[in-house]
């Protein structure tokens, strides 16, 4: 048995590992043969992991991330130690994961944040530029997270079920969801940054491990509005994907959406990660849901030249 069949195996029963780290998510978004993982182990079981996607580019080998991944970083086995133990075991595992990568010329990954002990990697030549997610950590309380929401949410969620007649549906085709998804890019002016095949494929992974939810907010004349698609693993729900018809922007049926898939996720799990974002507008949606600003680590590492020259290039040309 390999390291990765190890891996797969570690995955099926063990609850702390991030779902964007699980094997099936991988084979999902990366396929079976793209991704690989470094693994530490002692006493017969791995004690630390790290998975990673495997690119080659112009002769150059990246490790990095499939798309709608926001997390790929190292998994560290708790043992219950005070601080000083382990964070002394946290620098050993590390060391041993960085040289489980073996050779590359590019690393990008971004931590789970609940990995917030990055000096190991630093010490090995690493970089790392915070980054912020907004989380609500307990979600048990569904009247404590509406006081919590601010009024313009709570307004755009009356106005959407009043003076617009908006009602959540959940269990609709797929293809319902994908075409406000679509609408919502080509507002912006923007590029889908996935195929609609990879989503396919990634749903029915979802689907099979009853992992995921689409809410669609439809009016009384079964126009769709907005869509919000949630996954989730026994420790947190988080948002992946929405989109909005662009034409009917103002019925407050995205806030209605983030409503219901709040509120499912508390029947599924613990708490509810809204993926960030680093974008102005985003990032004020977000906080207005009473979100807690929650850092994470973005951490690169790129011996290449070749490539640090042509990161170099890109950011003057911006």
């Amino acid at each position: 048995m390999t390291a990765k069949d190890r891996y797969r195996a570690l995955c099926e029963v063990e609850p702390t590992i991030p779902l964007f780290s699980r094997a099936w998510w991988l084979d999902a978004l990366a396929g079976e043969d793209h991704w690989d993982v470094a693994v530490v182990e002692s006493g017969g079981q791995i004690v630390a992991s790290m998975p990673y996607v495997i690119r080659h580019r112009w002769g150059r080998l990246s490790l990095s991330h499939p798309p709608l991944t926001q997390t790929l970083g190292p998994w560290l086995r708790e043992t219950g130690a005070k601080q000083a133990p382990r964070l002394a075991r946290q620098k050993e595992l590390m060391q041993k994961l960085i040289q489980a990568l073996g050779k590359y010329d590019h690393f990008g990954a971004n931590w789970h944040h609940s990995q917030t002990n990055w000096l190991p990697f630093y010490w090995a030549g690493f970089s790392q530029t915070t980054r912020y997610t907004y989380r609500l950590p307990d979600i048990c309380d569904e009247e404590k997270l509406w006081s919590g929401f601010r009024e313009n949410i709570r307004g755009d969620i009356r106005k959407a079920e009043g003076r617009f007649g908006l009602q959540v549906r959940t269990g609709l085709r797929l293809d319902t969801f994908l075409r406000l998804n679509v609408q919502t890019f080509e507002r912006q002016g923007k590029d889908l940054p996935y195929s609609r095949d990879l989503v396919e494929k990634l749903d029915e992974a979802c689907q099979r491990r009853n992992a995921r939810q689409v809410f669609i907010a439809e009016d009384e004349q079964g126009r769709a509005h907005a869509g919000v698609y949630i996954v989730w693993d026994a420790n947190s729900a988080y948002y992946l994907m929405g989109g909005g018809d662009p034409e009917l922007r103002k019925s407050g049926a995205t806030s209605l959406c983030m409503w219901e898939a709040i509120k499912f996720a508390s029947t599924v799990t613990k708490s509810f990660d809204f993926e960030g974002s680093m974008i102005e507008p985003v990032e004020r949606f977000f906080r207005a849901f009473g979100a807690e600003q929650t850092p994470y680590f973005a951490v690169s590492h790129t011996p290449s030249k070749l490539i640090r020259a042509a990161q170099c290039l890109r950011r003057i040309l911006r």
